[in-house]
Parts: structure tokens; C-alpha cells; sequence
């Protein structure tokens, strides 16, 4: 697989910091067509990465929902993140050590204003589809917002329209275990790598649910010790120390916590309101993260839009690992075929 590199800015941040410039990681798969009308564009979610075919291998790829047969595919990483893109990884060349959290913190806005860009760059006018679960179902509807002239239809995925005190709540702890973490400040790219085990452990409380775990974490009667649930959080823990930073985890928390599509616009409502783009809002029966009344309101508030609901003891984390059923839905409502 090869990954492409976009650079771009300056640019001023919502919150006020200037980006000199700015370094997008993406990928695409394959040809945009003569009327540039094929495009399909996928946001990840808050530790994901370009690599769509990979995490969603059962939506992406030849003869998949999204057929990268038919359509032209872009996947981008997230400013702030560890798979590429601009973040806290990136070298300080006067220092020669990581920016760490000297990166700025961003907003969704800001990271759309940079896919934007991004869309520019590859000479792409409209957006057949945009689509995204979770951290990346806030940037679809930021996206679709701020600009909507620019997408033609929708499915935001087990997301909400502003993010909740719950869920802030949730990425507060995991911030917490960051911070308890000795290391953590350090300009060094395995900082706080203890603390992102812990982080990881409390955020997994939120993505999945108790039928899941009774499911496959439970113990023999004999059992006093050494409980499988303690070592499938232990080792869910240590799996993402091996591929995410912690800096990165903290800041794109961060992010994930402004996120307000009704900031500054008249409330969400007002805000939904102005989405022109076919929709089709998706959520999970169990999510305990991003509650299916989160996903009702935008189906709700957004004209022309339609909700489908996922049946999983999986939680939130359900379009990740159930992909059969969220492949099923998409083809059954022909989101591809624009109305």
C-alpha cells in the first residue's frame, strides 16, 4: 500500500494558533472519472489511519459496498495524529526532540478546513459520498455543514452533532491516566506509554458492553485470580502502545471534545438545518458512548435525512467489528445512488 503526503498553510486554528504549515497523510484507490462524479470519502475514526481498506476491509475494496473499482476512494489521517499526517510526533529542527503537546490543540472544523484543502488539491469538486463512524462521523457532519455545496450524500456512523458531557467525561479520565504517567511530558515519541495502556483500558469501557464481555471474557466457577477480563484490558492496553502515541491520543481527545456543529451558528438545530446533502444517519443498538438519541436528533433535525439502526451486543464499537451488517444496510438503501 503507499501512502501520499499533502502539504499545505499557513493557517490559523480556530483556537488561535498559526500552522506555519501543515502535512496531510492520505491515500486514494481508484480514478476519479471524466465528470469527477465517483468520489467516495472516508473519515477514521479517533486512533485510525488512511488505511480504510485495512480497518473497514469488508466496505472497502473491489466488489465491496465501496467498490474502489467503480469509485475513486480518499482516506486522509487526521492532523494531530501518528500515521503521517502534522502532530505531535513531527521533530522540532531546533531542538531536534518531538513537539509533543507544544502541537496546537484542534477543533473538527479546523480538521476539515485541512481534508478541504486536501480536496482541492486533488481537483475534486463534489463528494458523491462521505462517510464516517465515530470521531470521523463528527467531521462528516462538520464537513457537510461548513460546506455543503461540496457533498452530494452522507452516512454519519454512531457519531453525534456535539459532542456530550458523557463523552467528554470518558476522554477526561483517559487524559487523567495520561497525566499520571511520569513520563508523559517528555519530548520523547514513547512517552507516557504506561499511561496510554491505562487510557486505553478506560476508553474500551466506553466502545464496548457488558453482554459483550459476559460473552467472551467470562471465567471458569474455580477461578480467584488472573480474570480473562483483566487480561483482555491489560492487553488491549499494551496493543496500542505498539501503533499510537500518547501525545496524539491527548490532543485528538482533545478535538474530539470541541466538536459543535452549532457553535456560533444558532445551536445545533439551526446548524443541521442547513445540510443539503442526502443523509443516511447509522447507529448501534448498545452504544454506550454515542447513545442512539445522539443519531435520532440528527436524523431528526437534518432535512431529507433516514436512521438505521445496528442490532450488536458489540457497542459502539459495532461498525468496526460487525461490518457485514453496516455493509448490508449501505447497499440495501443505495446511498451510492444519488436521488
Amino acid at each position: 500500500m503507499r501512502t501520499s503526503l499533502f502539504n499545505t498553510g499557513p493557517f490559523l486554528t480556530e483556537r488561535g494558533s498559526v500552522l506555519s504549515w501543515l502535512r496531510l497523510a492520505y491515500r486514494t484507490w481508484g480514478t476519479l472519472n471524466a465528470d469527477g462524479s465517483n468520489v467516495v470519502w472516508i473519515c477514521h475514526a479517533l486512533t485510525g489511519s488512511a488505511d480504510a481498506d485495512v480497518w473497514w476491509s469488508e466496505i472497502v475494496g473491489p466488489g465491496r459496498v465501496i467498490d474502489t473499482t467503480k469509485y475513486f476512494v480518499v482516506c486522509a489521517n487526521m492532523p494531530g495524529s501518528c500515521y503521517g499526517s502534522s502532530g505531535p510526533t513531527d521533530i522540532n529542527l531546533e531542538t531536534g526532540k518531538i513537539i509533543g503537546l507544544d502541537f496546537p490543540v484542534l477543533t473538527a472544523r479546523d480538521i476539515v478546513r485541512f481534508f478541504d484543502a486536501l480536496r482541492s488539491y486533488l481537483g475534486i469538486e463534489r463528494i458523491r459520498l462521505l462517510i464516517g463512524g465515530s470521531m470521523g462521523g463528527q467531521h462528516v457532519l462538520e464537513w457537510a455543514v461548513s460546506m455543503p455545496h461540496r457533498i452530494e450524500s452522507i452516512v454519519p456512523i454512531a457519531t453525534n452533532a456535539r459532542h456530550s458531557p458523557w463523552g467528554i467525561a470518558f476522554n477526561a479520565a483517559q487524559r487523567m491516566a495520561l497525566e499520571a504517567d511520569p513520563t508523559f511530558m517528555q519530548l520523547d515519541i514513547e512517552a507516557g506509554q504506561r499511561g496510554l495502556e491505562a487510557a486505553r483500558a478506560i476508553g474500551m469501557l466506553s466502545y464496548r458492553t457488558s453482554m459483550q464481555y459476559d460473552a467472551t471474557q467470562h471465567d471458569e466457577d474455580s477461578v480467584i485470580d488472573g480474570f480473562r477480563a483483566e487480561s483482555y484490558q491489560r492487553y488491549q492496553g499494551a496493543k496500542l502502545t505498539h501503533r499510537f502515541n500518547a501525545h496524539s491520543y491527548w490532543i485528538l481527545s482533545k478535538a474530539m471534545d470541541a466538536h459543535n456543529v452549532g457553535r456560533d451558528r444558532g445551536g445545533v438545530e439551526r446548524a443541521l438545518q442547513t445540510v443539503t446533502a442526502r443523509t443516511l444517519v447509522i447507529g448501534v443498538d448498545t452504544d454506550l458512548l454515542f447513545p442512539t438519541r445522539e443519531q435520532k436528533l440528527i436524523a431528526d433535525m437534518v432535512p431529507r435525512a433516514a436512521y438505521r439502526q445496528m442490532q450488536s451486543i458489540a457497542g459502539h464499537d459495532a461498525f468496526l467489528l460487525d461490518q457485514l451488517q453496516l455493509s448490508n444496510i449501505l447497499r440495501n438503501e443505495r446511498i451510492l445512488e444519488i436521488t
